[in-house]
């Protein structure tokens, strides 16, 4: 009854002010007000005729449950005061429509307004988009009127329609047993047309569906002729609806303040012409929204506050891009408002029995929605992007898992593809951008993850989020990025390096993943240092990658050929990037860097064979990525590893064979064996660097050929070198020559020895102090050199029980070592004895120092141990009163005592040693003795007698050195000695002979050239029978020398 009163008093109010309009027209008019008249009286009429119309046609309609009757139209009584803050910006809009973690791509709203509040809007649009008003094609049919009735918000729904959209989107349609199941059912309220559809789907109460139709049927009969989209919605409803429309003042009021929130965002806020400040409209319309006065505004269309309003709202929606007037009103066309408008409008086609399908009858709505582009400034391809992401948002809201909703997105983002193709419209590409890169982004934190996101492998959700995600990607890199159509290429593939991005981003993070399991099941076992870590993450990583192979890269490879070589190489990467971390901070190979070394071993080869089949396919076989896989090298780490090792022995080796050497003082007494005391440490050193090596968890015979003894063979070549060393040298013993002198003439015929006796400050000892002096020890000196030789025999012992000890030990600790443990087979033995690792350079060095050492031993013996006896009491003065015999009896005792010291394999190399230099001695003595000595021709018997004593010395009566041996040393001085019985004559004549013959004297010369010393003694050679000359008692002799060569006298 009251809404019945409310209508009639509504219906008298229209009345009076369509009458006082026509009123009007009788008082005296001028000429320019005549065009005034005839639209009032027009208006007039057809006011009521439709008045009739509507009353008789009560029953038959099909917007709302009662027919119209008059409404009071009583004054807006609205608090400004609750309306103050009504433009107070929020910082974001509402997001009821977004799925959860979906975020909407469109701008939020600059003024905060609810879900509902944009959903009554948008049915608003939706409804006067339509023309919605029953009976209106009866009055007028030009499709151009807002009047005109399209025919599908009539059409009848049909229980059997097929929808065109669903199967070209691939979704399911209601079964017939399905649809009338439900139309039985006793709660269903069955529309009857399209539009009825619509208002069911959004919710829309048959309240509110006629308040807005009796709204828009009074703004017709105001408005005739007029378009939609030349009508301000939202000022046409505050003016239209009464507070007599709703249950009570509160509704009203959040209705009226719906409507200037509308306002506010589509005129001011998020105009589609930019404002330019300063705008005097919207200066008058922020005044009117703000104003907070106190007092009710009337909504009259004659009352001060409206017409203000109007005046402000139709300014501002009537301007265009070069700021002339239109007869467009664009209030809700500008973006993001219009976006979220039409949003609201595509999310009712989803069914409310299957919020994962389209209704049926969505073909129909579809084309109904279309009638509001005109209003939000909407076209076919901006309803593209739209209707895609409202079914990408579907299909995140619903839990995801209807995969229909899905491919749907996909096909609808092919049509997308087609629309960006060419279109450079800057708010068409941005809405495009901010769509696709926001289901881009929602796809791709999974696809960037999808061990975890899809632990069952890619068949099912990812194999369809991949098309999705690639397309989107396509689009945005093809037709929106400009850098990508600046810098075309025809061989980027977007596919294949998107494909590439998810693969390494999601095995780096199960990586990662796998890396943090390991670490804290290792805390909780109390486990140290990383040999559980590493190993475990070796053969979680082979795991990974067969599951990888199995379920993800099937799928994968669709998009990229070598999707589990990819894999392969990801993987590689990262445990390599571990492995260098624990071996950076590894010295020595133990028996857990091993394992850790020979499981990352296993793994790789695993990874390449992977990596190997996942590439026959692909066009250059999967050489760029296999490129990346940079090998381990186990073995070399392993070897690098045990050279490190072996480095650390060897250099603390040499440490200890300094410091041992300069704490030895090589005394024969210390050891039995005559030999020093440091080789043993060292020898002791060296047998525990040999056992530690094979103590070793891999014994790589390589590292033994190339490192560990060769650093043994430089240490123990670093001993040698310093024993042999510090002696002294065979040169430095040997006296050098005394200048040639000749005897003196005035003193040939006296007697020689009793010259000598008088001159000479060195008389020869007697035989019994020479029989004491013989008798004793050989000197420290030459003491201390033998027992450098026998240490240095000593080493070359060792040597061969070393090379035997490591082979033997390769052998065991080699692939043969099960074949050759615990026996001396003939194939072991043959194998020890071609072991290649030898010491070669001490055996060099030994070879070297072992004669150099037995040299300087008897060379100190003879010019240092005997020089008394030897080069200074021999033959001194005269031939007869200094023979050979108190040599003998010395070297006798040196002879015995060496013996005694030097090894007895060496005895024989010593005592020959000694033998060569006594015959050296000898003829230094006949040849180069000095002045104290000169030589008869009648004392030749007794030198060579002399001489036959001495070489029977070392024979030994058969005991001593072979004769063939002495008579080969003494070979030199046999062939001198006859030079001491010859006549001056003819070894004059043998001087000149050799002389010419040596070609030292040309033929132009007459006088004969000194001859120069050779190095060698011989019967022919001019030096050694000048000297002969220089050393004969002979006048005929001094006399020559003085003539030829001007040689001085003895003093």
């Amino acid at each position: 009854m009251v809404k019945s009163r409310a209508a009639e008093e509504g219906s008298h109010d229209v009345d009076k002010e369509v009458g006082f309009t026509f009123c009007q027209a009788f008082h005296p008019l001028s000429i320019k007000d005549l065009h005034h008249f005839v639209l009032a009286t027009v208006k007039f009429c057809c006011f009521l005729y439709l008045k009739l119309l509507l009353v008789s046609d009560c029953s038959t309609n099909t917007w709302g449950q009662e027919c119209i009757r008059p409404l009071n139209f009583p004054a807006l009584c609205f608090n400004m005061g609750s309306f103050s803050r009504l433009s107070s910006i929020s910082s974001r809009s509402s997001t009821a429509l977004d799925a959860p973690g979906l975020p909407s791509p469109f701008q939020s709203l600059s003024l905060e307004i609810s879900q509902d509040e944009l959903r009554e809007t948008s049915y608003e649009i939706f409804a006067a988009s339509c023309r919605a008003v029953s009976g209106i094609s009866n009055i007028v049919k030009s499709k151009s009127s807002l009047n005109y009735v399209p025919q599908a918000s009539q059409k009848v729904v049909s229980a059997n329609a097929a929808s065109t959209i669903k199967k070209a989107l691939g979704l399911r349609s209601k079964k017939s047993s399905e649809k009338e199941q439900l139309a039985g059912s006793p709660n269903s309220k069955k529309p009857q047309t399209v539009v009825d559809v619509v208002k069911m789907q959004m919710g829309v109460s048959d309240q509110t569906d006629t308040r807005i139709r009796r709204a828009l049927s009074r703004t017709a009969a105001g408005q005739v002729g007029k378009n939609v989209d030349m009508m301000l919605l939202p000022l046409e409803l505050l003016q239209q609806i009464r507070l007599a429309d709703f249950a009570d003042v509160k509704e009203y009021q959040l209705w009226q303040k719906r409507q200037l929130k509308v306002l506010e965002l589509g005129l001011l806020l998020h105009p589609a012409v930019k404002l330019e400040e300063p705008s005097s409209a919207a200066q008058r319309l922020r005044q009117v929204l703000h104003s907070n006065t106190g007092k009710p505004i009337e909504t009259g269309k004659n009352s001060e506050s409206m017409q203000a309003l109007r005046s402000a709202t139709t300014s501002l929606a009537s301007r265009s891009d070069d700021d002339k007037m239109q007869d467009v009103c664009h209030w809700a066309d500008g973006f993001p408002f219009n976006l979220r408008l039409y949003q609201m409008l595509l999310s009712s086609c989803f069914d409310k029995a299957d919020e994962t399908n389209l209704i049926d009858e969505v073909d129909d709505v579809i084309d109904l929605f279309k009638k509001t582009w005109s209003i939000l400034g909407f076209h076919q391809a901006l309803h593209n992007i739209c209707f895609m992401w409202v079914l990408f948002r579907q299909f995140v809201a619903t839990g995801q898992q209807d995969l229909d909703l899905l491919r749907a997105t996909s096909t609808q983002m092919a049509e997308v593809a087609v629309d960006a193709k060419g279109n450079k419209d800057p708010q068409y590409v941005l809405v495009l951008s901010s769509v696709l890169t926001s289901v881009q982004t929602w796809v791709e934190n999974r696809l960037f993850a999808y061990h975890d996101t899809f632990p069952d492998g890619a068949t099912g959700l990812m194999e369809n989020l991949l098309p999705v995600a690639l397309s989107a990607a396509k689009i945005l890199h093809e037709d929106i990025s400009h850098e990508f159509r600046r810098k075309r290429k025809d061989d980027f593939d977007i596919a294949s390096s998107k494909i590439d991005s998810y693969v390494r981003s999601s095995l780096k993070t199960a990586f990662a993943q796998m890396m943090e399991k390991i670490d804290s099941r290792r805390s909780s076992f109390n486990k140290k240092g990383p040999i559980l870590s590493l190993v475990s993450l070796a053969n979680d990583t082979s795991e990974l990658i067969k599951k990888e192979r199995d379920k993800f890269s099937p799928v994968l490879s669709h998009w990229h050929p070598c999707a589990a070589s990819l894999a392969a190489a990801t993987l590689h990467s990262c445990f390599s990037r571990e492995l260098k971390q624990y071996l950076s901070g590894v010295t020595a190979l133990t028996n857990e860097s091993v394992e850790i070394l020979q499981a990352a071993d296993h793994m790789e080869k695993d990874l390449v064979q992977i990596a190997v089949e996942g590439a026959v396919d692909s066009d250059d076989g999967g050489k760029g990525v296999i490129r990346e896989m940079v090998p381990y090298e186990t073995q070399s780490a392993i070897a690098s590893l045990s050279k490190s090792w072996i480095q650390e022995r060897v250099g603390r080796l040499r440490e200890w064979v300094d410091r041992n050497l300069s704490q030895e003082d090589w005394n024969p007494g210390t050891l039995r064996e005559h030999y020093g005391t440091s080789i043993v440490e060292v020898f002791r050193l060296i047998e525990e660097t040999i056992d530690g090596y094979y103590a070793l968890p891999v014994v790589e015979s390589s590292i033994l050929q190339g490192d560990l003894v060769p650093g043994l063979d430089k240490a123990l070549v670093r001993y040698v070198g310093a024993t042999k060393s510090g002696c002294g040298s065979k040169k430095d013993l040997i006296p050098s020559f005394p200048p040639l002198t000749r005897c003196k003439e005035s003193k040939l015929h006296g007697s020689f020895s009793g010259l000598w006796k008088k001159k000479d400050r060195s008389p020869v000892p007697n035989r019994s102090k020479v029989q004491e002096n013989g008798g004793k020890n050989i000197g420290s000196a030459t003491s201390k050199i033998c027992v450098r030789i026998n240490t240095l025999y000593h080493i070359q012992t060792q040597l061969d029980l070393l090379e035997e000890r490591l082979s033997q030990g390769w052998l065991k600790g080699s692939s043969h070592s099960k074949a050759v443990k615990g026996n001396k087979s003939q194939q072991s033995q043959q194998q020890a004895s071609s072991f290649p690792c030898r010491f070669d350079l001490t055996r060099a060095g030994i070879q070297e120092g072992i004669p150099a050492l037995c040299e300087v031993a008897v060379y100190n013996v003879i010019y240092k141990d005997l020089r008394s006896e030897f080069w200074e009491g021999l033959y001194s003065g005269s031939v007869a009163q200094a023979r050979i015999e108190p040599v003998l009896h010395s070297l006798e005792s040196q002879l015995v005592f060496m013996a005694e010291i030097v090894n007895e394999k060496l005895r024989t190399r010593i005592i020959g040693t000694l033998m060569k230099a006594c015959f050296e001695a000898l003829l230094m003595v006949l040849l180069a003795g000095g002045p104290s000595r000169a030589f008869h021709i009648n004392d030749a018997e007794m030198l060579d007698d002399d001489f036959t004593a001495l070489k029977d010395l070392f024979k030994a009566d058969g005991d001593g050195l072979p004769n063939e041996t002495v008579e080969k040393a003494a070979r030199v001085v046999t062939q001198v000695l006859p030079l001491f019985t010859m006549s001056t004559e003819d070894i004059l004549q043998n001087l000149k002979q050799s002389i010419l013959e040596s070609q030292l004297m040309s033929s132009s010369r007459s006088r004969l050239p000194l001859p120069e010393y050779t190095g060698q003694w011989g019967p022919t050679d001019a030096n050694t029978l000048l000297r002969v000359l220089c050393y004969r008692f002979d006048p005929a002799a001094s006399k020559f020398l003085k003539k030829v060569y001007d040689l001085p006298n003895r003093n």
